[in-house]
């Protein structure tokens, strides 16, 4: 069991424009989040349709981790995830249904690191240093909206 919390909601427009803080976002199922570069389907991965894109989500305690082990700092906006989140187990939830705030979410897979994400934080060995920890991509199973300080709950606990 766990309870955790969004710390920050991060959108971009189109690939490779930078992340952009939200205090709130409308998620819709099938689409991702309102205004999101993969809602509008001009993104870097838009090619490989799928609800692996909808939304993406990192822990506060991995980019805590990189900077304690290997003494760099990767802000939130610059790790490309949707949501930053603290006190949750992303890699436990796949497969698994969950709720942020009054929207229900189903871990997908992990988002490991990739090239892109080294040459966007300007850190080559992110790759290595976030493997296994760098996110989870999630389904998006109800339509509403997401806030910063929403609360993040197993579905079989909301």
């Amino acid at each position: 069991m766990f309870q955790g919390k969004v710390l920050g909601i991060y959108t971009a427009p189109a690939r490779r424009e930078p992340m952009v803080s939200q205090d709130e976002v409308h998620v819709v199922p099938g689409k991702g989040i309102e205004g999101d570069r993969y809602f509008k389907g001009n993104a870097t991965y838009s090619d490989r349709p799928g609800p692996h894109r909808e939304v993406t989500l990192i822990e506060i305690e991995a980019l805590d981790a990189l900077e304690r082990e290997y003494g760099y700092r990767l802000q939130p906006d610059l790790s490309r995830r949707n949501m930053l989140v603290a006190g949750v187990p992303l890699n436990h939830l796949i497969d698994r249904e969950f709720t942020v705030g009054g929207v229900r979410l189903r871990g997908l897979l992990l988002c490991e690191p990739c090239a892109n994400l080294a040459e966007t934080s300007g850190h080559t060995h992110i790759i290595n240093h976030l493997m296994h920890r760098g996110g989870l991509r999630a389904e998006i199973l109800t339509e509403g909206v997401i806030e910063v300080g929403a609360e993040i709950l197993p579905a079989d606990q909301d």
